[in-house]
């Protein structure tokens, strides 16, 4: 099979490799879409992201589906044939994190396209049976893949206890942003507030579920009063003003990536009781993205602004700085010239 292999910050290629064969409990999955994350990005322009460093030869790609061709002998060969979205994790099931149905904060986690575990691009891959989740025909492989990336909105928005009839303020228009605003809208959310730096991204933001979209450079965020904050931009001054726009007793989520360390409003946590967590990725999400994604109640196709081959995953990975862009799919086999019946 043919697989993107990433040796380091700026050098990736397409090699040969093995079709793998699956353990007792897996599936082999013949991958039909790859949604590009800003983590893969990272890891191709730095080498690394955090503590985890390109050390040795590493597939990227964590957002994916495909149709299971083989499976292994502990699993029903009526599995062949299925449409899966795969949610890109294997943890001990054992740890107390795991037995507690924490199962994203496992320590033991082997989590795709995270140094030394390989990822998804590449024609074929390995995944738990049980993390690779039937997908109806009625939602497309692009859709599937990128259910990773609705399920940390949704972790996302349960955090922020979002019912019917909340307020909502969101930093950051990326996808992971985009996303999040539509899981608050259609967990009933009336005012869901988004917040960017860019105007083509605060106009994604109406797109995508937003009620109304501000420019934090020029109107103030932190007269805003809602009952949640969620921030998915990483940045320390965001942080802060959602901080302050947030009523007594109501929630704060950390979902962006960025400083390891800055300073936060203490007195205004603690006098107004917020409640302060962060979110890593997810756990028992997969059924409520089919679910919005089946209903129509959230539109993952529309995020999808460019496509490329397996040869061109280089490409994929800068199309984050295309105008317009929004989420880069790389499609093992796809063909420009539109031929890829």
């Amino acid at each position: 099979m043919q697989a993107s292999v990433l040796t380091r910050a700026h050098e990736i290629h397409t090699e040969d490799r093995p079709v793998p064969t699956p353990a007792h409990d897996e599936v082999l999955v013949q991958v039909t879409a790859v949604g590009v994350c800003g983590s893969d990005a990272h890891y191709y322009r730095e080498g690394r992201i955090g503590d985890y460093v390109v050390d040795g030869p590493l597939v990227l790609g964590h957002e994916a589906a495909g149709v299971v061709v083989a499976v292994g002998s502990g699993v029903s060969e009526t599995r062949i044939g299925q449409r899966v979205s795969i949610e890109p994790q294997r943890p001990d099931p054992t740890s107390a994190q795991s037995r507690a149905g924490r199962y994203n904060l496992c320590p033991a986690m082997e989590f795709f396209a995270t140094p030394p575990i390989d990822g998804a691009l590449a024609e074929y891959v390995l995944i738990q049976s049980t993390f690779a989740h039937e997908v109806p025909d009625t939602i497309t492989d692009e859709a599937a893949a990128l259910f990773e990336p609705l399920s940390v909105g949704i972790a996302s928005a349960q955090k922020a206890a979002i019912s019917p009839g909340s307020s909502v303020l969101i930093a950051g228009a990326g996808p992971v942003g985009l996303v999040t605003a539509q899981v608050a809208r259609a967990f009933g959310a009336t005012e869901v507030i988004v917040t960017d730096l860019d105007a083509s991204r605060r106009a994604n933001a109406e797109r995508f579920g937003a009620t109304r979209v501000l420019d934090p450079t020029t109107e103030d965020v932190r007269t805003l009063t809602v009952d949640a904050f969620i921030d998915a931009s990483g940045a320390a001054r965001a942080v802060v003003d959602g901080i302050h726009a947030v009523r007594p007793a109501g929630s704060v989520v950390l979902v962006g990536m960025g400083g390891s360390d800055y300073p936060l409003p203490i007195s205004v946590i603690q006098n107004r009781e917020l409640l302060l967590t962060g979110v890593f990725r997810y756990a028992n999400t997969w059924p409520v993205a089919r679910a919005l994604v089946e209903s129509g109640m959230v539109d993952l196709d529309a995020m999808v602004t460019s496509r490329f081959g397996l040869d061109r995953v280089e490409d994929a990975l800068n199309a984050d700085k295309l105008p317009g862009s929004i989420k880069a799919v790389v499609i093992p086999g796809f063909r420009e010239d539109g031929d890829n019946a």
